[in-house]
């Protein structure tokens, strides 16, 4: 008889979208796209769609930490995607379930800012992510922007400058970084990930969409989910950063609101 792999279960801490493109939307979408069973934990509701954000209201750290023990108590979790925390009581709350239930891997996306421009986290929010959830994680995915936020620094706009915030980025305390490079100029947005063994650039096309919402989201849930398949960073980057792709390069088929529409998660079954 054949052995089948387990299907791995994947857990996404993060806030909610209405419109369906970011956050636990979109990433039990992209669990599901890549062949893990998804479940979530909410941190946030936002009032949203894809020309904005009008208005964040925060679950109460109590209650998260409720969701939490009752889900970890229940179910294994393989692998953990952070996205949206807003205050340092939820950071607490989300360190000491993952200390105390330590899934094999940790991926955090440390959102900040919406791709509309709008600051979806205070300045304690952002320490608390800095000090709490960065050395938790295994992998951070930050885009320019979020990188600049974590270092209170300006983003860089060439790839110089942004293998200068690798070292930087390393010493908050997460061993692996993904640095995103979608925000740079030019036909081409590599992206640059460093290790334990150095760092090295992942070319990747720039697609031309506006269907950009919930990329960021997406990517980092990717990565979780080939990471709980295959147990190899690298490999599971690769495998994500050409799923995404794929899903940008369809999104046009979607035809989803008047503003940056989401990527195309179920690009391979639809």
């Amino acid at each position: 008889m054949t052995h089948t792999p387990p299907i791995p279960k994947l857990l996404t801490i993060a806030g909610s979208d209405p419109s369906g493109g970011a956050g636990i939307q979109a990433d039990l979408k992209t669990f599901s796209a890549l062949g893990a069973y998804g479940t979530s934990v909410i941190t946030a509701l936002t009032a949203q769609n894809t020309q904005g954000v009008t208005g964040v209201h925060p679950v109460p750290a109590d209650f998260i930490a409720a969701q939490l023990e009752t889900l970890l108590d229940d179910i294994a979790i393989d692998a953990v995607k952070i996205g949206m925390v807003a205050s340092r009581e939820v950071a607490e709350v989300i360190r000491e379930a993952l200390t105390k239930r330590r899934p094999r891997w940790v991926v955090l996306d440390p959102v900040m800012v919406a791709k509309s421009g709008d600051v979806l986290v205070d300045d304690a929010g952002i320490r608390a992510v800095r000090e709490l959830l960065v050395p938790l994680a295994d992998l951070i995915t930050p885009n320019l922007p979020e990188a600049a936020v974590l270092l209170d620094t300006v983003a860089p706009d060439d790839a110089d400058a942004m293998e200068a915030l690798l070292p930087h980025l390393q010493a908050l305390g997460a061993p692996r970084v993904l640095l995103k490079g979608g925000h740079l100029r030019g036909e081409r947005c590599p992206d640059l990930l460093v290790d334990e063994q150095g760092a090295q650039w992942l070319d990747g096309p720039r697609i031309a969409t506006g269907n950009l919402h919930g990329t960021g989201c997406s990517l980092s849930s990717a990565i979780a989910a080939c990471l709980a398949h295959r147990d190899a960073p690298l490999a599971a980057v690769t495998e994500a950063k050409a799923w995404l792709e794929a899903a940008l390069a369809e999104s046009h088929r979607l035809g989803v609101g008047r503003g940056q529409g989401p990527v195309h998660h179920f690009h391979a079954w639809w």
